[in-house]
């Protein structure tokens, strides 16, 4: 695929219905860029190597390194209870309020219902008001209990470097990593996007809505860049030239429930795993349409990251990874669980019943001896999805089930089960969810 990149690429965008692409990726101290198909398919713009996509939750290693970098100057530990840093820090729970940690922020275990979309405006307090916001946020597990994915939990991290530096995260992000690693394609407000190339998120085929998220979310999302800057910024975790020992970010955190398609564990801001013995570190990103993916194999060097602007992106760029990484460094992507030949003999009934945080709510149910999957967004993005999806399950086994949500080329896992207390839950995009409701 290396040889003939420029030309696969065309194909994989053909393939899973994307716009544009572009990828770069560092291998053997060689960086490679290439670019696919367009910007926007309104106006046609061809996408090039050095256009900026909204890397959406990459964002979070950046964040978590420049609380990684406080931390080795002695401002602060990882097991410090945010409600020393941020006083008047508050969620609902007031012994959460109390003793979540930098630790349970970076590694998603503080349980704080974590999807909080709220627009708190474009001034530089927006930030601040939003962790004020974050006073009513109820937990959707006991503080460390498991892993979920929490936007909100970074947004919290994202205020902590504020108050600490008495600047906007995006100030500090310029001068603590985009400007001493040289990334000339990496912003965050629209208007400095707006004077480079850039790329429009598209949804069910036609440009997005709207252009991204809001400035709230800045420091759980926001940066936009081309792909050989994130790739740069991956490089410098392998090589040095930002932390003293970058390694500490490497170090697990918690096992994630439902390791299928992410990685088996969490550590400070990045996903792990291991591929044919070799450690990988990585963290995607999804906005308004578009979707980006970042890998980096600190044994062998290698990084790479791609972009894409709509389509069935998460299942082309993990078709990228596939071939790509076979074919650098011999490593075999682990497969999406599928449903066996011979289907086993699972209780899906008591799987059944309604599970719910903020931002969606998703309801199994049997429809003759059948187990199928209802999802609904809700909460601030729910207007981008206005029709909830349904698909049917298939067991892979007694608690994990894929289903093919929105008509998507790739198996989505989900994993059925319970906390040390017997609490159900299911594990779906990386969030546990509560059952709030048995059918």
């Amino acid at each position: 695929m290396a040889e003939g990149m420029g030309q696969r690429l065309t194909e994989l965008i053909a393939e899973y219905d994307v716009p544009g692409s572009a990828l770069a990726y560092l291998h053997q101290g060689e960086l490679h860029e290439y670019a696919a198909g367009t910007l926007n398919t309104a106006t046609g713009v061809a996408a090039t190597p050095d256009a900026l996509y909204q890397i959406g939750s990459i964002t979070k290693v950046w964040t978590a390194t420049l609380l990684m970098l406080q931390i080795e100057r002695g401002r602060l530990t990882t097991d410090t209870p945010v409600a020393e840093v941020l006083p008047g820090f508050k969620v609902a729970d007031p012994e959460v309020t109390e003793r979540v940690t930098i630790r349970h922020l970076l590694s998603h275990t503080s349980g704080i219902d974590g999807d909080l979309f709220l627009d708190t405006g474009r001034g530089d307090d927006c930030v601040e008001r939003y962790v004020a916001a974050c006073a009513d946020l109820v937990q959707n597990h006991p503080l460390g209990a498991t892993h979920s994915y929490c936007n909100s939990g970074f947004v919290v991290a994202g205020r902590v470097l504020e108050v600490l530096s008495g600047k906007r995260w995006d100030d500090v992000l310029r001068e603590e990593i985009v400007e001493p690693l040289g990334l000339t394609h990496t912003w965050t407000l629209p208007e400095d996007v707006l004077r480079l190339r850039a790329a429009m998120g598209h949804v069910g085929g036609a440009p997005a809505p709207q252009w991204g998220l809001m400035r709230s979310v800045g420091p759980a999302g926001l940066i936009c860049a081309r792909p050989a800057d994130v790739v740069a910024f991956a490089r410098a975790h392998l090589e040095g030239g930002l932390l003293s020992d970058p390694r500490a970010m490497w170090e697990p955190q918690v096992d994630v429930p439902n390791p299928h398609g992410l990685g088996a564990q969490w550590g400070l801001g990045w996903i792990l795993d291991t591929w044919g013995g070799q450690r990988v570190l990585s963290h995607g990103g999804n906005t308004v349409g578009q979707h980006a993916m970042l890998w980096a194999v600190p044994g062998t060097g290698t990084v790479v990251c791609v972009t894409a602007n709509g389509g069935f992106s998460g299942a082309f760029t993990r078709a990228v990874a596939t071939e790509l990484l076979a074919e650098l460094d011999g490593l075999t992507v682990p497969p999406l669980p599928s449903p066996p030949e011979t289907p086993p003999e699972v209780d899906v009934a008591r799987h059944a019943g309604v599970y719910e945080h903020t931002g969606a709510r998703i309801t199994v149910s049997l429809r003759d001896g059948e187990p199928w999957l209802r999802y609904e967004t809700t909460g601030a993005l729910a207007d981008l999805k206005t029709q909830p999806e349904e698909c049917r399950l298939f067991p892979v086994n007694e608690t994990t089930f894929v289903c093919r949500l929105g008509g998507a080329p790739n198996w989505l896992p989900l994993r059925f089960y319970e906390l040390a207390d017997g609490s159900p839950y299911v594990h779906l995009g990386g969030r546990a969810i509560p059952k709030t409701l048995r059918e």
